[in-house]
């Protein structure tokens, strides 16, 4: 059994005039998907390995909803399926016949987005686990985000562009000329950073909500999973170099965690989530709940 525990503080805040429904944690858990050994580690705040979710096939990409559910997309041959992992240890297969599934990305409405690699769509999930269709044609589709606006962007590994869709479905291209753009993860003020893992760049782009482009960071190894932490700071998987970086928000960078096995996709238990809601600066509310006890494997 695939077991995890989750200390979820959700809260509201306010902004720039956008609502974000924000599920912090005290500890600060980063979950880190080992693509290499079939494991999920559990980092503390200070990089120490602190649980071990086993039992998968290949797991890449890591998304959270707003009950506190883990979503693991694990891209195995055979395997292809979507994990759900509940605050309590729970572990079920949320969807299954895929044809090779990568990023992960909640909406705000609760809806799981999903990047098929091979079939170049992108599919979503209704809470039940449904599978619609979202979007198609596009060129080995990778990492997804969603802005403020609740557009979905999307990294087309083999073309090099950040595709972005509307809620409608509208497609355009957002950026072009990227190399190989892999994970995507927007900061507080919505600019775009992506993991582009191209010979020869293996770098961090930040991308203006106008699409000027600029070198965040470089001299990783191959790049995949992107987050960022209540401080701003970016934390990226490094599957080559089997570490996690972690880079502030003036471009220093320095190892957060060591010793893992494929570092690719990783997500902190608590996810900002925007909500298109005009609004004030404010806190407006706090809430707890928290899972005290778990099991290891």
């Amino acid at each position: 059994m695939k077991t995890s525990i989750l200390h979820l503080f959700p809260a509201v805040a306010v902004i720039g005039g956008t609502v974000l429904l924000m599920a912090g944690n005290a500890r600060a858990q980063l979950f880190v998907a080992d693509s290499l050994n079939g494991e999920v580690s559990e980092l503390n705040s200070s990089g120490t390995q602190t649980g071990l979710i086993t039992g998968f096939g290949a797991p890449h990409w890591i998304a959270f909803n707003s009950a506190g559910d883990m979503f693991v997309s694990d891209n195995a041959s055979g395997v292809n399926a979507i994990d759900e992992i509940t605050p309590g240890g729970t572990e079920t297969t949320f969807a299954s016949g895929l044809d090779s599934p990568l990023g992960l990305a909640f909406n705000t409405a609760g809806i799981l987005f999903e990047a098929d690699e091979d079939s170049d769509s992108i599919n979503e999930f209704t809470t039940n686990g449904t599978m619609t269709p979202f979007a198609d044609g596009l060129d080995d589709p990778r990492g997804l985000a969603f802005n403020t606006a609740g557009d979905l962007f999307v990294s087309d590994y083999a073309d090099g562009e950040i595709t972005e869709i509307t809620p409608t479905g509208h497609e355009s291209v957002f950026a072009s000329d990227l190399g190989n753009p892999v994970g995507l993860a927007f900061n507080s003020v919505g600019d775009l950073f992506v993991a582009n893992d191209a010979p020869g760049a293996n770098d961090i782009i930040e991308i203006t909500p106008g699409g000027t482009k600029s070198i965040f960071a470089g001299g990783l190894k191959s790049p995949r999973g992107l987050a960022f932490n209540s401080a701003g700071n970016l934390f990226v998987g490094n599957p080559y170099g089997n570490d996690v970086i972690e880079i502030t928000t003036n471009g220093v960078e320095s190892t957060f965690a060591t010793g893992l096995d494929g570092a690719a996709g990783l997500a902190f238990e608590g996810q900002i989530l925007p909500v298109p809601e005009p609004s004030i600066f404010a806190l407006l509310g706090v809430g707890a709940a928290a899972w005290l006890a778990r099991r290891r494997k």
